[in-house]
């Protein structure tokens, strides 16, 4: 009879950054084995798992005690192998038939393509439920995204067996049955454990489908991963409205819920409080050591400014919490006075006078120190300045400073504040407030989806910094390969793309990629400028898919080799609302079709100049002409305009002509005369309809 199966496996405590992954995993392989086993269909819903820092469990329910034999028939060998020239057994197969633990009665000679081979016709018992869950255990433990085994000593003192962590406890239950099943040295039971300091230690769980139940009950744990992340996000969400405060930016709140969840088994929020001096410091250094050293949630007010209060969550449930919040608040004092001494220290040195430390400062053996870099990105910052309309003058002198704050005490203890520690230095060194802001913005955007720099000083600067890490890193050769991307310049390359797209920086990407190449010294660096378009450009593709457009619709443009970038959209846009016409379809095939005649044309020799209308002997041929005269009348001024859509939608008129001329009129004709004139006409044709996209790239 069908039941739930439970497997624990309780160790010491997992790496917190990736418990959730290893309780789903371990889920997931457990149930995808017995479903290859066939003691599980796999309908339904029927996995939960279980996630804690010293467990990973899962419940599977509706699993079979035992699998139902099935008839297997499995090929050997060819007859003629088989069987030699008198129709007896050959050695070979007696061999064979020994090994699979069979005689010759079992076997059956069939024919398959053009030769006869010999099948073996077996009854295969169906695996028990024992059986498969330890086959299961070992392929989940084998499969376990663990980047580092540890390698430890079981009880015996002899034995050794590695694991992500050192496993204590077993627990396998077929409903309430015990299954004789073992992994890393523990044999299974019933017996799981409870919370440390608070839980009953060891609880007999009675059945599989109790066990959670069981733990929290008895053991003061919430077992599940999601229904613990969800009860401290409810509790410190109810206290941050408490204080009328809240916990700050989604994006930023998520990443440590998840990872103080896999912290704790039984969780309780707590507020702690910190001398509202320390508010004097930026808030993002105390903010950086409270979420990343200690594991705390600040709190902010309506405006986004930090409050002197922060969040606590706690392993431990009680009803005078004072010695936690004592010591919790003991703790992240020196933390909060480290961050006020180290900023009132950099303050005393201006930004600017920093700037040759850089010289101590590797950037990269083959392109120098840092201080090299910073002269190349100034140079590159102007130039690029100039070309987008902004200050190049403010540019340069952001750039000389962007890199500065490197070598201060606050970014040497948080390199993660780099730029926003540049900002407050050049705002207290009275620096250009555009100066300032585009310290910080220059690393923007830093991944998919974040913000990008706001005022053309900034963008200019992010650029810079940007295509210079490009052309670099292009220049000696170390471009990334299949997955490897040491220096993250498919991220780089995707900044530059956004903001030349989503900024509407109309500047060749050519005159970029020549720009940064140029600003390295003669001899650094290998030519490397068109590889460095092409990989921009691929980059460009990838970010059009995450749009939505289709594989025919960027290819359409981006076949084109594009100049400037922004306005790639704004053709596709146009793209897909000629698609939606009804002539779109035989238009890009009539385009499809034209674009092999001239190609073969091509080789074969054919030339043509200008379509001469005196010479067209058919009436289908001067009605082509003529309505392409008509059309580009109207489309060439639209193309001009920036107009892109009612350009493409003007030359639907065209479906009707070129129909009839495809129908009716042979261009590979005898007569070079009328051949060339009527190649002339497509040649034409073809260039006045894809001056926007290759409308024939849309063709099935």
């Amino acid at each position: 009879m069908n039941a739930s199966l439970l497997v624990e496996l309780f160790t010491e405590e997992l790496p917190p950054r990736v418990l959730r992954q290893l309780g789903e995993e371990f889920g997931r392989h457990i149930e995808e084995s017995l479903i290859r086993a066939q003691l599980k269909t796999g309908d339904g819903d029927d996995l939960r798992v279980f996630a804690t820092p010293r467990r990973l469990a899962a419940l599977i329910r509706d699993v079979s005690p035992q699998a139902e034999d099935r008839n297997e028939s499995k090929k050997l060998m060819p007859s003629k192998v088989a069987f030699g020239a008198d129709g007896n057994p050959s050695a070979a197969l007696a061999k064979r038939l020994e090994k699979e633990g069979a005689d010759l009665s079992q076997t059956e000679r069939k024919v398959e393509g053009n030769a006869e081979y010999v099948f073996l016709n077996q009854k295969i018992k169906g695996l028990s439920l024992a059986a498969g869950v330890q086959r299961a255990l070992e392929e989940a433990l084998e499969k376990l995204p663990i980047p580092k085994l540890m390698s430890y000593q079981l009880a015996d003192g002899i034995t050794s067996v590695k694991f992500v962590r050192p496993a204590h406890g077993l627990l396998a239950l077929f409903g309430s049955t015990i299954l004789d099943v073992s992994i890393l040295g523990l044999k299974a039971g019933d017996i799981t454990h409870g919370h440390r300091f608070q839980g009953v230690r060891d609880i007999k769980v009675p059945s599989a489908d109790a066990y959670e139940e069981a733990l929290a009950a008895h053991g003061r744990i919430i077992a599940s991963f999601d229904a613990r992340r969800a009860e401290i996000e409810m509790q410190l969400r109810e206290h941050a409205a408490e204080l009328g405060a809240s916990l700050g930016p989604e994006e930023m709140v998520a990443p440590l819920l998840d990872e103080v969840t896999a912290l704790v088994e039984y969780p309780s929020v707590y507020v702690g409080e910190f001398e509202s001096e320390f508010l004097t410091v930026p808030q993002e250094c105390l903010v950086l050591t409270m979420r990343t050293n200690q594991k705390y949630f600040p709190l902010f007010d309506a405006l986004g400014k930090l409050i002197n209060r922060f969040l606590i969550v706690s392993n431990m449930h009680l009803a005078d919490p004072r010695n936690i919040i004592e010591g919790n608040q003991r703790v992240i004092r020196p933390r909060l006075a480290d961050a006020r001494f180290f900023f009132d220290i950099d303050r005393k040195s201006r930004l600017e006078t920093r700037v040759p430390g850089l010289a101590k400062v590797v950037y990269h053996n083959k392109l120098g120190t840092q201080l090299e870099r910073t002269e190349r990105v100034q140079l590159l910052a102007g130039q690029i300045a100039r070309a987008i309309g902004a200050d190049p003058l403010l540019a340069e002198r952001a750039a000389w400073l962007a890199k500065a704050d490197l070598v201060t005490n606050m970014v040497g203890e948080f390199p993660e504040l780099q730029g926003v520690m540049g900002r407050y230095y050049a705002q207290a060194d009275g620096e250009d407030p555009e100066v300032a802001e585009a310290i910080e913005q220059h690393y923007q955007p830093r991944f998919s989806g974040d913000a990008l720099p706001r005022e053309g000083v900034a963008m200019a600067l992010a650029l810079a910094d940007k295509l210079e890490t490009l052309a670099g890193l292009f220049g000696i050769r170390q471009i990334p390969t299949g997955d490897k991307d040491p220096f993250a310049l498919r991220r780089h390359a995707l900044g530059v793309v956004r903001m030349l797209v989503e900024a509407n920086i109309n500047v060749p990407l050519i005159d970029l990629v020549g720009f940064a190449f140029s600003a390295f010294p003669e001899g650094v660096l290998g030519d490397a400028g068109t590889d460095l378009r092409t990989f921009i450009l691929e980059r460009m593709r990838g970010y059009l898919r995450d749009l939505s457009y289709t594989a025919n619709e960027i290819e359409s443009v981006m076949c084109m080799d594009p100049a400037c970038l922004a306005k790639v959209p704004v053709q596709l846009a146009a793209v897909r609302a000629f698609s939606d016409l009804p002539e779109a379809a035989s238009l890009a095939a009539a385009n499809k079709r034209v674009a092999n005649i001239l190609r073969q044309a091509d080789a074969k020799g054919d030339t043509f100049a200008e379509v001469r209308a005196d010479d067209m002997t058919d009436a289908h041929e001067r009605a082509l002409f003529a309505a392409l005269g008509a059309t580009t009348s109207i489309a060439k001024p639209l193309f001009e305009a920036g107009d892109y859509t009612g350009y493409l939608k003007a030359f639907a008129a065209l479906k009707s002509p070129v129909d009839a001329f495809f129908e009716s009129v042979m261009v590979m004709v005898e007569d070079p005369g009328v051949r060339h004139n009527r190649l002339a006409l497509l040649n034409d044709l073809r260039i006045e309809m894809n001056r926007v996209a290759d409308i024939s790239k849309l063709a099935a």
